[in-house]
């Protein structure tokens, strides 16, 4: 199973156990989780008798972000080699941690807003984590027992605000800037999250082609860094960076346009499809 958050006609977004073989999702507020960070706190991963739970077809439900309200989004700038160096930028000796306010999340299919006082909007493919079990000063050798799942983060960024302050977090921050999902896959399902391949595409057009393989810090790097100043929560997403290929470190630079439609792709997690239109 995948965790989705679904909806019906105009109903409001609930939790759901995406069953891909079946092309169905599992309500799973009649399985007892309310909302998606109850499940993310129980640490589900399958479910024993989906036949009981009301089930839908994906034809007849809308997905939105698997989780629209963590607590905190944590970013890592500066990932992969190749970033840095396009970026124009030496390679940390540290985790270069920002963050994303949980008010830029959209889902699949919602629309990247392009902001008026913006001239410079970017994109950013980037695995994501999402911690099921808290802690604080985890060491680098349990990072698996807190890590719930993984997704699918574009890191959406407008470059000229973001070059106006030597902080980046409200570049990153506009409404629609952090699209999101299609699903958190848990972490029992990915043998190797640093073995995956990363791509982004608009209107088809490969822009950017990696593998997390390439991460300078990887998930037990950023569980160990991050909790050893700040306890991590349930719920806590941690966007782990992006690799070469940006609009700004391409020449000429390629910013996002009205009417474009952006691709972000994971092995095993999926396809995160969003249009883009003006403010």
């Amino acid at each position: 199973m995948k965790l989705v958050s679904f909806s019906l006609a105009n109903n409001s977004p609930r939790p759901g156990a995406l069953i891909e073989d079946a092309g169905l999702v599992v309500d799973l507020v009649a399985a007892g989780y309310s909302e998606s960070l109850a499940a993310i706190s129980a640490g589900i991963s399958s479910i024993d008798k989906p036949g009981a739970y009301p089930a839908y077809k994906l034809s007849d439900i809308r997905l939105h972000a698997p989780l629209a309200n963590p607590p905190r989004i944590f970013a890592i700038g500066l990932n992969y080699r190749d970033h840095a160096a396009e970026s124009k930028m030496a390679l940390p000796s540290v985790p270069v941690v920002f963050f994303k306010m949980p008010t830029a999340i959209i889902g699949p299919g919602d629309a990247i807003v392009l902001p008026k006082n913006s001239s410079e909007p970017d994109y950013e493919a980037e695995l994501a984590f999402v911690v099921g079990k808290g802690g604080f000063r985890i060491p680098a050798s349990e990072w698996r027992d807190h890590v719930y799942g993984y997704t699918i983060i574009n890191d959406v960024s407008a470059r000229d605000v973001q070059r106006a302050t030597s902080q980046w977090s409200l570049a990153k921050s506009f409404p629609t800037f952090c699209p999101m999902g299609p699903a958190i896959v848990p972490a029992s399902q990915i043998d190797d999250p640093h073995q995956l391949d990363i791509s982004l595409s608009i209107n088809g057009e490969l822009l950017q082609s990696s593998n997390t393989r390439e991460l300078i810090f990887k998930v037990p790097d950023l569980v160990e860094y991050i909790s050893s100043i700040t306890p991590l929560l349930p719920g806590d997403i941690v966007s782990t960076g992006t690799p070469a290929g940006v609009g700004m470190g391409r020449k000429p630079q390629r910013w996002l346009r009205p009417g474009d439609t952006v691709t972000v792709s994971l092995k095993g997690l999926g396809s995160l499809v969003n249009p883009v239109v003006a403010e």
